[in-house]
């Protein structure tokens, strides 16, 4: 059974949150973005069966959506609708998802649990694993390219050697590597803000979005992302696993290079609050009213316990 029959995009449901609350927000992109999600993946019975079960399993392992909320907050920011954005809520989701599960692989960080269950290649095997991968990051940039081809280029940009694969990379070849805040900030910059940056310039796009806008909020995506992975690196060094939903402790007994072994727990926790704060006020060229949902979130991705 082949899935060429399936839709490629249809109108999502309307209703949308007036409140700037963050937890409201992540609700609705989790069902906005699971119902864009459903659209783009293959069923699970389609041939090749076990591939699509894979790519299922991993993207619908739960996790808090947050690049999805980005594209929906930032389309909405720039009064564009809630159907517009579902392709970029897909994708961003997809890519992110092909990541996690290619950085979970025994040949990277070799990890067990993600999103509190088995990782990939544990479900499955390693091979059916890396090729789930291959398949969620072509997916990804289909639904890309149903915003536009800026929208395609603004997710290779982030994805490839100059963002998240580089930003991989070098966070394999820190390990065990002296201290070093330079590039401590370039692996940061790679691996998570890149993509984080381009959810919210995928929801510009959908929205039509003026360049002054759209530059507004790849900055504060920028800003959020470094903020979010020192948030996340204090949450490895201070949570346990079953409140993070994987495996705590990690970085540090793998030699990582984080922001808590270079700077402290103290200091990382006060240069969290000033990313926060930086990408709050990168969004002064847009309506106060809002991009609020976005300062919501960005104060949200600081507090949060996992």
């Amino acid at each position: 059974m082949v899935a060429d029959s399936r839709p490629r995009s249809a109108p999502l449901p309307p209703r949308r949150s007036s409140v700037a609350d963050p937890k409201a927000l992540l609700a609705e992109a989790v069902r906005l973005g699971d119902a864009a999600l459903e659209l783009a993946l293959p069923p699970g019975n389609a041939w090749p069966s076990r591939l699509h079960t894979a790519m299922r399993y991993s993207v619908f392992a739960g996790g808090k959506r947050l690049r999805p909320a980005l594209v929906l907050a930032a389309c909405r920011a720039c009064h564009g609708s809630d159907a517009a954005c579902g392709p970029g809520m897909a994708a961003v989701e997809l890519f992110h998802t092909y990541t996690l599960v290619h950085d979970d692989l025994p040949a990277m960080d070799d990890d067990d649990l993600r999103r509190g269950r088995p990782t990939c290649h544990k479900a499955f095997d390693e091979a059916t694993a890396i090729l789930a991968g291959d398949a969620l990051q072509a997916l990804a940039f289909e639904q890309a390219a149903l915003i536009s081809g800026d929208a395609v280029l603004a997710l290779a940009r982030a994805g490839g050697s100059l963002g998240v694969v580089g930003g991989q990379q070098e966070d394999l070849d820190a390990e065990g590597a002296a201290p070093d805040a330079a590039r401590l900030e370039r692996i940061h910059r790679a691996k998570t803000a890149a993509l984080l940056a381009a959810s919210c310039e995928l929801g510009a796009l959908a929205a039509k979005a003026p360049a002054g806008w759209r530059a507004a909020l790849v900055e504060f995506g920028t800003e959020l992302g470094l903020a979010f992975q020192i948030a996340d690196d204090v949450l490895d060094a201070t949570a346990d696993s079953a409140v993070l939903g994987k495996t705590a402790g990690k970085d540090a007994a793998q030699g990582k290079l984080t922001w808590v072994a270079v700077h402290g727990l103290d200091a990382s926790r006060n240069a969290a609050r000033m990313h926060m704060d930086a990408a709050v006020a990168a969004l002064a060229p847009l309506d106060e009213a809002a991009a609020a949902p976005l300062v919501a979130l960005a104060r949200f991705v600081v507090e949060r316990d996992r």
